[in-house]
């Protein structure tokens, strides 16, 4: 049987895992719809207004599905976690308010006007909106970063009979792990969003429908994953060193060490068994993991039995999360060079390999979040803010019977609400690029619309 502290993480653990999706993919669609709206000025090509009302819709929907998930999230904060809101609410409070009183009142001005003030405003003002929009999705992630980051690498504050005093609010938005973090994240959500729009293009081309339109998203996605995933690379490397240096027990646990010891091999594959304190069937590279986390052959790496076992998150979880969003990083680096050529070489529409390819990794980039997510929210176990309160510490004193309760009523009603969301965005990809997209207000930049040959298949 499962205690209320062990039940209230899967709960939380479940719904963030259903709200971080649809936020990542708001803030890639966001950009992504600001780049076509500017590329329809500046190039005067109806193709880039068609694929924009395409996107929007698809936006909207996600942007719907991601309040909503985030609003039932909140509520934990008071049913499940009231320490941690008793303790740190002083600090976790005001980052959060920031959010309501900056980008939700932001998107809030700017969406009507996106969503409905086509013809209805003019072209400029319709293009500031949905690039207000972008930014306001941009700073909803800096504050939620910075909240979460701060649990991570606490900083200006003072501790006052258990209760955390914000001192320095600069050093409260700006800790130490945060750069690295939203960075990373943000990295991540536009990754996630131009494979699955990738993905999108190539299961068109696969069916040989808006030929145009399928190409030009796909030549623009390759572009930029070609370029991006290895700047994620790069960030993830700074991040994964500021783990080393401040915290080491969740750093074990990804390379799965075991011993602290120098010329560190880089484990690729491996059992960890946290009862015998060993790795069964370790496939290793000798003196690597050193040299990634070191930059020294001979680097030290600071091992799991360096910290007493109530001090050690759980290895397994954190071990193989890790190991499949690196798995994906260069899944994705392979597709999206291996684009590159093709589209270099002028082979790209006739790729059907890759097409393939971009099609299965779609989803790659959301996975990825969701991995990265559970390495470093469950790495960062037993503590829920860093080296100073407890998980144990931070629940509210409820019995697990009324969490196993709630936590049943979540996944009954997130399955069906999300699972009819995710279909309709299924149904709208399905139904393709419509024709012809609501007419241009008057003065607007670009042809006439004209039907086309998908008119008839699609009407």
């Amino acid at each position: 049987m499962l205690d209320a502290l062990m039940l209230s993480r899967i709960q939380f653990g479940f719904v963030v895992s259903f709200h971080i999706l649809f936020p990542a993919l708001t803030i890639g669609l966001a950009c992504w719809l600001a780049f076509l709206q500017a590329a329809h000025f500046w190039k005067r090509e109806q193709v880039y207004l068609d694929l924009y009302f395409y996107w929007l819709k698809i936006f909207a929907l996600s942007f719907g599905m991601g309040v909503v998930s985030g609003i039932v999230m909140s509520f934990q904060f008071g049913t499940n976690w009231s320490r941690l809101t008793d303790a740190a609410g002083n600090i976790l409070g005001p980052l959060l308010s920031y959010e309501v009183l900056t980008a939700f009142f932001l998107e809030a001005t700017f969406l009507g006007v996106m969503l409905f003030g086509w013809r209805r405003v003019s072209p400029r003002l319709h293009f500031f909106s949905t690039c207000m929009v972008a930014l306001g999705t941009l700073i909803s992630a800096f504050w939620i970063l910075s909240a979460n980051s701060w649990m991570h690498s606490p900083a200006g504050y003072a501790l006052e009979d258990g209760v955390f005093m914000p001192v320095d609010w600069f050093e409260i938005v700006f800790n130490p792990s945060f750069p690295y973090r939203f960075v990373h994240m943000v990295l991540a959500a536009f990754l996630a969003t131009a494979f699955f729009v990738g993905g999108v293009s190539a299961w068109y081309l696969r069916r040989d429908r808006h030929r145009a339109e399928s190409l030009r998203m796909l030549k623009l996605a390759t572009a930029f994953t070609a370029l991006v995933v290895p700047a994620q690379i790069v960030a993830g490397d700074l991040h994964g060193l500021f783990v080393v240096e401040h915290q080491p027990a969740k750093l074990a646990a990804m390379e799965g060490h075991w011993e602290t010891h120098r010329g560190a091999p880089l484990v690729l594959a491996a059992w960890p068994d946290e009862k015998a304190e060993e790795n069964h069937y370790e496939v290793a590279v000798p003196k690597l993991g050193s040299l990634i986390l070191k930059h020294d052959l001979d680097g030290e790496v600071t091992g799991l039995k360096d910290f007493a076992p109530e001090d050690r998150p759980p290895v397994q979880p954190v071990f193989w999360s890790f190991r499949i969003m690196v798995a994906l990083g260069v899944l994705m680096l392979v597709v999206a060079w291996g684009s590159a050529w093709a589209a270099w070489r002028g082979r790209l529409e006739r790729a059907t390999g890759l097409h393939r390819a971009w099609i299965v990794m779609a989803p790659s980039g959301l996975v990825a979040i969701l991995m990265g997510w559970y390495t470093t929210e469950i790495g960062r176990q037993p503590w829920v803010i860093q080296g100073l309160l407890r998980t144990a510490d931070a629940h509210s004193a409820v019995g697990a019977a009324s969490v196993a309760t709630s936590l049943t009523v979540f996944v009954l009603v997130y399955f069906v609400v999300f699972g009819a969301g995710i279909w309709y965005m299924l149904r709208l990809i399905r139904k393709g690029i419509r024709r012809p997209a609501p007419e241009a207000p008057r003065g607007a930049p670009g042809r006439p619309i004209s039907a086309s040959n998908d008119t008839a298949e699609e009407g």
